[in-house]
Order: structure tokens, then sequence, then C-alpha cells
């Protein structure tokens, strides 16, 4: 039982690693999907517009940081899809440190670990998307 358990936890977690990046995107989309079943818009309706708002929001970021050269705008826009995941991750982990973790201070601790890993992931799935070329040796 002990080892489903600890099998459980670490799905958990890699789930929570593999969506990391998609934190903003979903935000967005659930704001924007809310908003247009506020305004009017049928139960498929809001679903469609959310989806296809989270999806967009998703594909601009990615092509606005690998085609951006300026790197005051590249940081902005990994901040920009990594303090949404931070926060996430911070929130996961202090959840699950209520599970086994008796002391208010380690619980932060653990929290605070949780949203700089679950942030940096986001930052670094981002920036994969930006590797140079083959081509792009030292002024050729």
């Amino acid at each position: 039982m002990l080892a489903l358990n600890a099998i459980g936890v670490g799905l958990f977690c890699w789930l929570i690693f593999a969506l990391a990046v998609y934190a903003l995107p979903f935000f967005v989309a659930f704001n924007i999907g809310m908003a247009a079943f506020e305004g009017g818009a049928s139960l498929l309706g809001a679903l469609l517009v959310g989806i296809v708002s989270g999806a967009l929001t998703l594909a601009l970021g990615q092509v606005a940081f690998a085609a951006s050269r300026r790197l005051a705008l590249r940081i902005v826009i990994a901040t920009a899809y990594a303090v949404p995941a931070a926060v996430a991750g911070y929130q996961v982990a202090f959840a699950l440190s209520h599970i086994g973790v008796p002391l208010p201070a380690w619980r932060e601790i653990f929290a605070c670990l949780g949203a700089v890993c679950v942030g940096g992931t986001a930052w670094t799935r981002l920036t994969v998307f930006a590797e140079s070329g083959p081509f792009d040796l030292a002024g050729w």
C-alpha cells in the first residue's frame, strides 16, 4: 500500500511538472471562456472560445519568444509564463506538505522549493524553442 501511495504522489508530481508551462494559457482560456459564457454564449460556444484562446496564448507566446532577438523581451515573455506556474507549484507543494510535514515552517520551505522547481521547469520548457540553429555560428 505504501508503494502505491508513493507511485501516486510521484505520478501527481510528474503531472505538475509536465503541465507547468500551460498555467498561463489555462488561466487565459478559463477567464475568456467564463466571460463568453456570462456574455450569453452557450456552454459549447464558451468552451470552444476558451480552448481557442488558450491555444493561441500558448502558440503566440512560444512564437514570440522564439522569434525575438532582444533579451529583455524574452525575459518578459518567459516570466509571464513562469510566474503563474510558480504560483501553481507553490500551492501544490504546500497542499502536499500538509500530508506528512507537521511544522508550518517546513511546509513553507517545501512550498517555496516547489515554486522554484515548477517555475524553473516552465521557464526551461519555454526556452527550449529558442535554441540556436545549426547555421547560427559566430557571425555566419
